[in-house]
Parts: C-alpha cells; sequence; structure tokens
C-alpha cells in the first residue's frame, strides 16, 4: 500500500471484500456483493429479488425501496441503506423473461448506490479477466472466513464460467449469490457467482435421489469479470474506474505533477496537504513525516474518482489559480468524477429525502434542462442519471475565459425548481457550494437558475388538460358502442358502464356532450375539454367530428368537433412495433423544437419507413395526398411513433388543409382543427377541408382497451 491508503491490494483475509446483502425485513443475510466503486456495490438482481421478498428472476426493475447492505471495515462490520442504481435484468440466451426450468440465463447484475459515510465506502478489490484454470474461493454472503468454498473455473466463455467444487470443505449454496470469487495467484477478483446446480430431486415428491456417482456434483456457475465489463460499460459505469496502471506520459499526469509541486513546495506543506486530502476521500494517510512523492500524489488524483474535486475545493478558498491549475489538469483525464466526496454524499442525502412527486419528474427535468441530449443508456431513475450527468461536459453557454455550467448543475437547478421553498433553497445553497468550489461566476449559475423558473412558470400555463376519452368500436348498420373515461390529470376514470348498447351518430354525440356537460372545469383554466377517440386502424377516417346532436328541444345543435378540440388515437397501430415506443416518447419530447415532415406526392411503404423511422426530430407529418394511398401514409407514420399526424379524410380541400394547419404551433394543433371546423361549419367554401388530427400524447395515460366487444344477447 502507498501514501494513499487505497489499497484494493490483496493484503490480508479477501473475505473482507464480501458485502452482506441482507432482507429488508428481518435483516437475514440473503446473498453476497462486493464495493464496486466510492458509493457501489455489485452484486446479482437476483439477490436483489430476495432481499426484497420478490420472484427470483424477476425482470422488472425494484424501483427506490431500501435493502441492507453490510460492509466491512476494518474489523468493524456496518449496515448501511442501499438502493438499486442500475438494474441489468435476469434474460433467457434468446431474450426475454427466464423460464423456470433454466438452469442458467444471461443478465442478473445489480448495481447498488450506498448511503455509506461521507469519505466512501472502503476500498473495493482489484478486478481482472478470469481465466480457464484458475482456482477461486467464494464465501457465504455473511462474509465468515470458514465459509469459503474452493472452486476451479472451467470453460469461461463471454457469458459465463463453470466452477467446480473441491470434494472437501464447503460447497456453494443459497446465499452465495452475487459474492466475489477471489484469485489467489492474480490476487483479484475475477467475476462473482451467480448461482449452483443443485442435486436431482424426484419429480413426483420433490426429495433429494439417492446418490449416484452419476450425478453432478459441486458445480455451480459464474459471471467472468470480462463478461461483467461488457454489462456495465454501455452504462458509463466503468468510466470513472481507477487504471490499474498510469500512463507515465500520461498529459494529465505530466501537468499533475507539476502542479503538486509548484502547489506544495516544501515536504511539510505536501504532508499536511496529503492529509487533508486523504480524510476528505475517507482513506489512510501515510507518515506524518514524509510526504508522497508528486508522482505518488498526482497518481492518486488520477485514480480515486473524486480525489481531484476534493483537492480543488481544498485549494479554493486560498489559492484559487492553484485550484483552477488542478481542475484543468485533470480535466484532460478520464477518471476524475465532477463532485467531491462530500459534494456528492449531500446531494444523494437531498434525492434521498426528496418528495416522490418530485422525483419522478427527474427525467422530465433532465429533458427540459438538457434538450438536446440523447437517451442515456442507463435508464430514467434519478440514481441511474445522477451517473451519467455527472460525466457529462458544461452545457457550453460561457464567456471568454469562464468555466462553463456542469450539465449535472443545470439539471439540479430544473429540480429545485420543481421543489417546495425549503427543498428549494438547500439544492440552490448545495449548487452554490458545488459552483464556488469550480470557480464558476455567480452570474452564469443565475442564468441557469432563471431559465429554470421559466420552465416552471411555462409548465403551470399548460397544465395538463382534462380530457375526455371515448372508445369507439362499430355495431353494425351506422351504429356504434361507446366505452367513455375522463381524465382530470389523475388518470382515467371509466364514466361510462360498458354495456352492450349501440348508438348512432346524433346518440353518440348526444352520450359524450352528456359526459362533457358533467364535468366540473378546474379553475384559471379556460380551455375546454380534449375529446380523445379511440379507435382501431379502421376507424380512423370515422367522422366523429361532425357527429352532430339532433335534439328538438335543443336551442343549439352540438357538434362535437366544433365545440371541443377532437382528436383520434390509436393504440392498435401505435403498439404494434413495440420497438419504436422509444421513438415515439423521444419524439414527444421534442414537440416543441422538432421538425414536420409533408408527404405531397404518393409514396410506398418502404420510402416512408426510410425517411422517417431513424428521423426523431420529426414529431409531426403532414399527409397531403389522394384518398388511394393516403391511409396507408397514416398507418405507417403512427406504426413508427409519429406522435403527430394530420391529414384531410376529404376529396377536395387536402391541400388547403395542409396550408392552414402549417401555419399551427405542433402543441396548438388540437385547438388549430378546431378553429378549422368552426371555420368550415360557418363558411364551407373558405374551409374546404375536413382534417383528421391523430393525437398521441406520451405523457398521458390510456386506459386498457377490450380488444372486442360483447355481443348483444338475442
Amino acid at each position: 500500500m502507498g501514501w494513499f491508503g487505497t489499497a484494493g491490494d490483496g493484503a490480508g483475509d479477501p473475505s473482507r471484500y464480501v458485502v452482506s446483502i441482507r432482507r429488508a425485513e428481518g435483516g437475514r443475510t440473503v446473498g453476497a456483493g462486493f464495493v464496486l466503486g466510492g458509493d457501489t456495490v455489485l452484486t446479482c438482481a437476483h439477490v436483489v429479488n430476495a432481499a426484497l421478498d420478490r420472484p427470483m428472476l424477476e425482470p422488472r426493475a425494484p424501483g427506490p425501496d431500501e435493502i441492507t447492505v453490510e460492509i466491512r471495515d476494518g474489523d468493524a462490520a456496518l449496515r448501511y441503506p442501499a438502493r438499486v442504481a442500475h438494474w441489468i435484468a435476469p434474460r433467457a440466451s434468446a431474450g426475454g423473461a427466464v423460464p423456470p426450468q433454466d438452469d442458467e440465463w444471461l443478465g442478473d447484475l445489480a448495481v447498488l448506490r450506498v448511503d455509506g459515510p461521507p469519505g466512501g465506502l472502503p476500498a473495493g478489490p482489484r478486478l481482472t479477466a478470469m481465466a480457464a484454470g484458475q482456482q477461486v474461493d467464494a464465501w457465504h454472503g455473511t462474509g465468515e472466513a470458514a465459509t469459503y468454498a474452493r472452486l476451479t473455473v472451467h470453460a469461461p466463455g463471454r457469458s459465463r464460467a463453470y466452477l467446480d467444487g473441491a470434494p472437501t470443505g464447503m460447497a456453494v449454496g443459497p446465499g452465495y449469490s452475487g459474492g466475489p470469487l477471489w484469485c489467489a495467484s492474480e490476487r483479484a477478483v475475477v467475476g462473482l457467482v451467480v448461482a449452483h446446480f443443485m442435486p436431482p430431486r424426484n419429480p413426483g415428491t420433490g426429495a433429494p435421489l439417492p446418490y449416484s456417482p452419476q450425478h453432478l456434483v459441486r458445480r455451480s456457475w459464474g459471471v467472468p469479470w470480462q463478461r461483467v465489463e461488457d454489462e456495465l460499460r454501455p452504462l458509463g459505469l466503468l468510466e470513472g474506474a481507477a487504471s490499474e496502471q498510469l500512463d507515465p506520459d500520461d498529459p494529465a499526469f505530466l501537468l499533475l505533477v507539476e502542479a503538486i509541486e509548484d502547489t506544495f513546495p516544501s515536504a511539510s506543506s505536501r504532508v499536511a496537504g496529503a492529509q487533508r486530502l486523504a480524510r476528505a476521500c475517507g482513506v489512510a494517510a501515510g507518515s506524518d513525516v514524509t510526504p508522497p512523492t508528486p508522482d505518488e500524489f498526482a497518481a492518486f488524483l488520477l485514480t480515486h474518482p473524486r480525489a481531484l474535486a476534493a483537492l480543488a475545493g481544498n485549494l479554493r478558498r486560498g489559492a484559487p489559480q492553484d485550484a483552477d491549475r488542478v481542475l484543468a489538469a485533470g480535466g484532460l483525464a478520464r477518471t476524475p468524477r465532477l463532485l467531491s466526496p462530500q459534494e456528492h454524499t449531500a446531494l444523494r442525502g437531498h434525492l434521498r429525502t426528496m418528495e416522490p412527486e418530485v422525483l419522478a419528474r427527474f427525467p422530465e427535468a433532465v429533458r427540459a434542462a438538457l434538450p438536446h441530449l440523447a437517451a442515456m443508456p442507463g435508464g430514467d431513475g434519478a440514481e441511474a442519471l445522477l451517473d451519467q450527468l455527472e460525466a457529462l461536459p458544461g452545457d457550453g453557454r460561457a464567456g471568454s475565459g469562464e468555466r462553463r455550467v456542469p450539465a449535472l448543475l443545470r439539471v439540479m437547478e430544473y429540480v429545485g425548481a420543481l421543489c417546495p421553498g425549503a427543498r428549494r433553497a438547500e439544492l440552490r445553497l448545495w449548487a452554490d457550494g458545488v459552483a464556488t468550489r469550480l470557480g464558476i461566476e455567480r452570474a452564469a449559475l443565475g442564468e441557469r437558475r432563471a431559465d429554470a423558473q421559466e420552465w416552471v412558470r411555462s409548465l403551470r400555463a399548460r397544465a395538463a388538460r382534462v380530457r375526455v376519452l371515448v372508445q369507439v368500436t362499430p355495431a353494425g348498420q351506422g351504429r356504434h358502442r361507446l366505452r367513455i373515461w375522463c381524465d382530470e390529470g389523475a388518470g382515467p376514470r371509466q364514466v361510462s358502464t360498458g354495456s352492450v348498447r349501440s348508438y348512432s351518430a346524433p346518440e353518440a354525440a348526444g352520450e359524450v356532450l352528456r359526459v362533457l356537460d358533467s364535468l366540473t372545469p378546474p379553475a384559471r383554466d379556460e380551455r375546454p375539454p380534449l375529446v380523445e377517440v379511440l379507435v382501431d386502424r379502421a376507424g380512423l377516417n370515422l367522422p366523429v367530428d361532425e357527429w352532430t346532436v339532433r335534439d328538438p328541444e335543443a336551442l343549439v345543435p352540438g357538434v362535437l368537433g366544433v365545440e371541443f378540440p377532437l382528436v383520434v388515437h390509436c393504440p392498435e397501430l401505435l403498439r404494434r412495433h413495440g420497438r419504436f415506443m422509444g421513438h415515439w416518447r423521444s419524439r414527444w419530447d421534442r414537440l416543441d423544437s422538432g421538425k414536420t415532415f409533408v408527404v405531397s406526392e404518393a409514396m410506398d411503404r418502404d420510402t416512408i419507413y426510410s425517411r422517417l423511422v431513424n428521423q426523431l426530430d420529426t414529431v409531426r407529418v403532414c399527409v397531403d395526398v389522394p384518398p388511394g394511398p393516403r391511409d396507408g401514409i397514416v398507418q405507417t407514420c403512427l406504426a413508427l411513433g409519429i406522435p403527430v399526424v394530420v391529414w384531410d379524410r376529404g376529396r377536395d380541400g387536402a391541400a388547403h388543409t395542409a396550408r392552414h394547419m402549417a401555419r399551427v404551433a405542433t402543441r396548438e394543433m388540437p385547438d388549430g382543427v378546431r378553429d378549422y371546423r368552426a371555420g368550415a361549419k360557418a363558411s364551407p367554401p373558405d374551409y374546404p377541408g375536413r382534417p383528421v388530427l391523430a393525437w398521441a400524447d406520451a405523457d398521458r395515460t390510456v386506459p386498457r382497451l377490450h380488444l372486442t366487444e360483447p355481443q348483444e344477447s338475442t
């Protein structure tokens, strides 16, 4: 071990690397893991499922539920709460859920974020590739030294390796899953235990069969570290991992060595600076007399992910130019992270106690703060996004000589703007501290804060609109069956009985208007409710917007599409190809800034597909072609996940509809078609079109629809 006690060098009893994973209720040990980073632990996903009392191979991420981990630090065993930050679900070799009878599968990894001490968790083990013939040890999740099982590695492919146990001593069994596989010759962990092949049982009684020398004995399987790397690298989890060896010619290393020599010119100053840094990073310090060499000091800054940020914080008040120099040099390396250990711990504390309704909107705040950011591979939970955001550069808006505001600080300003007053003040104080430590001008952060406040004001201005959802299905002879829901912002609630009664068009219009009349409009929202008509692909051109109440006693006629913004939605087409659901949501997120694609000539399905399939900035399509090819184009657009498609169901007004609607902002399209229909009612020659608007709002839920309707009894 060098002057900075980052260790993981294999000295001492390697069983200390075993992290116990305990059941949320009762605290019983269900498996193991090991420290991956300063605040993360790696284990198996099925161990987390066991800790939360879920089915063993449940593929769905568990959400914010907490489990308990027990970590050994010297002679102490300390327990901390943890949550899943990254989830790689168990999956069958061919993809999908693992069948109950399968003994082997892929994935099955979970990275836990641990609410540990401010200086970070004790150093984890060195990690290296698994190879055939290695002798490895595994321990039960309790971490007791006597539970070690000695194993030999066989056939370590890219996905798994088989582990044959010694004929004497402990055998791998329940409670070993997720634990490290320690190779003494490499003085490193080479993988983790996943499962054990249990002795055969009587299929009728479930009792173990009498022993036979032909039975499989003491065989387990695990995941090689190289496979774990393949799974974690796309999530950005290995970007800040320490390098096993530093390149002495690395420009960042050379610049930091020079900076350390100039910043701490005497041995005593370097001892004091190194001790202060070691305390901030939660590692053991070396001699009180002999300082670390400049090379050793610089190497620590490039191997501990948060050391460079901590040093910059220590220097900022008394030597701001030295702090800037250290940050500039560290910016050339991949390992250093944005936040210091204390800043990171404080931020996670804020997230842990944040209001659930605000935390649920974390992905929304990210999209608003960073509108040009591509989708992140690690999921959209706050824990997963935090890892990704910390690695992103500044947002690019800085004057000459100014430091850019990091993406994470910009996002947290947007999250803070969603919070109540006290929480918002706490997050702003946190952001002010980070900005000061980075040398960012207060005015620069204030500008992002103002952007966030303006975003929240715009959200309030366009709060969730009241809507009425109407499923229309044909009943024959020009009649229709209806199912109706209301959604005042909390999700759809059914208000019709779902009876087998059928309606003519005027009767159906009357039934929908009856529901609309029963709604209480929200305060300070003068917008009429949105009527969303749910149809199958054959019903896209059904003229529901033209349905009119024919009541001799009514004073006004009551045309649905004239009084209300009426749109159609076809869940059948939208969900026909699940691989485009992500495209649909991504396009919806760009609704206010995305492009419009106009189809002004007949195109076949392949041409439309090639034009639109990967154009995620195309959020709206206007179809201006004759009825013959029109319907196929519309349906292809909806299946590809285009959220807004407008066309004319008539024969004579398509061009006029296209020209008129081109002047309407995408988000205002529902009200735009209502205004057009009102104009057509008042002056048909001036408004010759019959516009149809398909509108698929990714932020609002749609009720589960019956694919078939009940038939009337005879």
